[in-house]
Formats: C-alpha cells, sequence, structure tokens
C-alpha cells in the first residue's frame, strides 16, 4: 500500500507491523508518558504517583542534560530512584513507620518493571570468585582492584554495587578462604 505525503509517495506497512514498529522504538520517557494516562484511566493512585515522579525525574534530568536522554541515561535515572527508595525504607523502618516503608517498596515495584533484570546474588558470588581466581590470591588491600574487575564482568547489566562489595569482603576474608 502506497500513501501520496506532499511530493514523496511512502510505501506503508500493515497496521500490525505499524503497532510493532511504533512500540518498539518507544523511549523510556514516552513510555512512562503512555502509562501514566493509562493508570489515570485506571484509577491507579499508587503507580500513578510513582510514575509522576519517575516522568518528573526524567525531565530534570533532561533539562539538566539540555538535550534528550539516551535508554542508559534514563536507567540510571531509574536506579538512583531505587537507591533513594531503598535508604528510605531502612529509615522509616528504623522510625517504625512500616506504611511509609511498604509505600516506599511499592514504589520500588513499579520502577523496576522499567528496568532490565537485576544480576543474581548466585551470579555475583560466582563472578566474584572467578575474578579472585584469576587474580592469584589477593588480600583485603587489593579489595578496590578485586572490586574494578568484577564490575567490569557486569558491564551493561544492573548489579547492586553495595552487594558485590560484600561479596569481595567475604571472600577475601581469612575465614572464606577455608
Amino acid at each position: 500500500m502506497q500513501r501520496q505525503v506532499g511530493r514523496v509517495r511512502v510505501l506503508c506497512v500493515t497496521n500490525q507491523c505499524d503497532a510493532f514498529f511504533y512500540n518498539c522504538a518507544m523511549t523510556l520517557t514516552e513510555q512512562v508518558q503512555k502509562d501514566m494516562v493509562d493508570a489515570m484511566r485506571k484509577k491507579e493512585e499508587l503507580r500513578l504517583s510513582a510514575l509522576r515522579m519517575m516522568k518528573a525525574a526524567l525531565q530534570n534530568k533532561r533539562i539538566d542534560k539540555r538535550a534528550d536522554l539516551d535508554e542508559k541515561e534514563e536507567l540510571q535515572v531509574f536506579s538512583t530512584m531505587i537507591k533513594q527508595r531503598k535508604d528510605s525504607i531502612e529509615q522509616f523502618e528504623k522510625g517504625n513507620r512500616p506504611e511509609l516503608a511498604k509505600r516506599e517498596a511499592d514504589e520500588i515495584a513499579v520502577i523496576e518493571a522499567y528496568m532490565p533484570k537485576a544480576v543474581g546474588e548466585e551470579e555475583i558470588v560466582a563472578a566474584v570468585r572467578a575474578t579472585i581466581a584469576e587474580m592469584g590470591s589477593p588480600t583485603m588491600r587489593d579489595m578496590g582492584a578485586v572490586m574494578k574487575a568484577a564490575m567490569a564482568k557486569f558491564a551493561g547489566a544492573r548489579v547492586d554495587g553495595k552487594l558485590v562489595s560484600e561479596t569481595v569482603k567475604k571472600q577475601l576474608t581469612p575465614a572464606a578462604s577455608n
């Protein structure tokens, strides 16, 4: 099927393909906007609130950069938001405010839906052990080098740096070697 657009003749694909390409090309910012409208229609208050915060954070980052964000930068914004909420949960639990901690945990679940799958603890332990084996027998003084090498193995994947650090410490302590 062909369509006339001005002086140019454009070849059109079927509606199914149009929808497929439209959804594939959608940035995270556009997806958040689309889901925000969907949450408004379904009257999902918690999800809508989290999506609004996500959109605001993306917009603030875009304004700071003075250019559109690429996917990596959008994911970095979401990672920062997840870290902030984890810290908030910790503080709310210390302050005996479980209802606020639950709300933050629910917001994390909404944000994580837009993130790639995180690397599991078993994979982290295996990678740290492999890194230590490759380096010979590093000591606690070499923790920085081990961390750098271990994090390099996870390039592009979503990894909890705190968990990697704890795993490296456990593996480098003399008790773990036995």
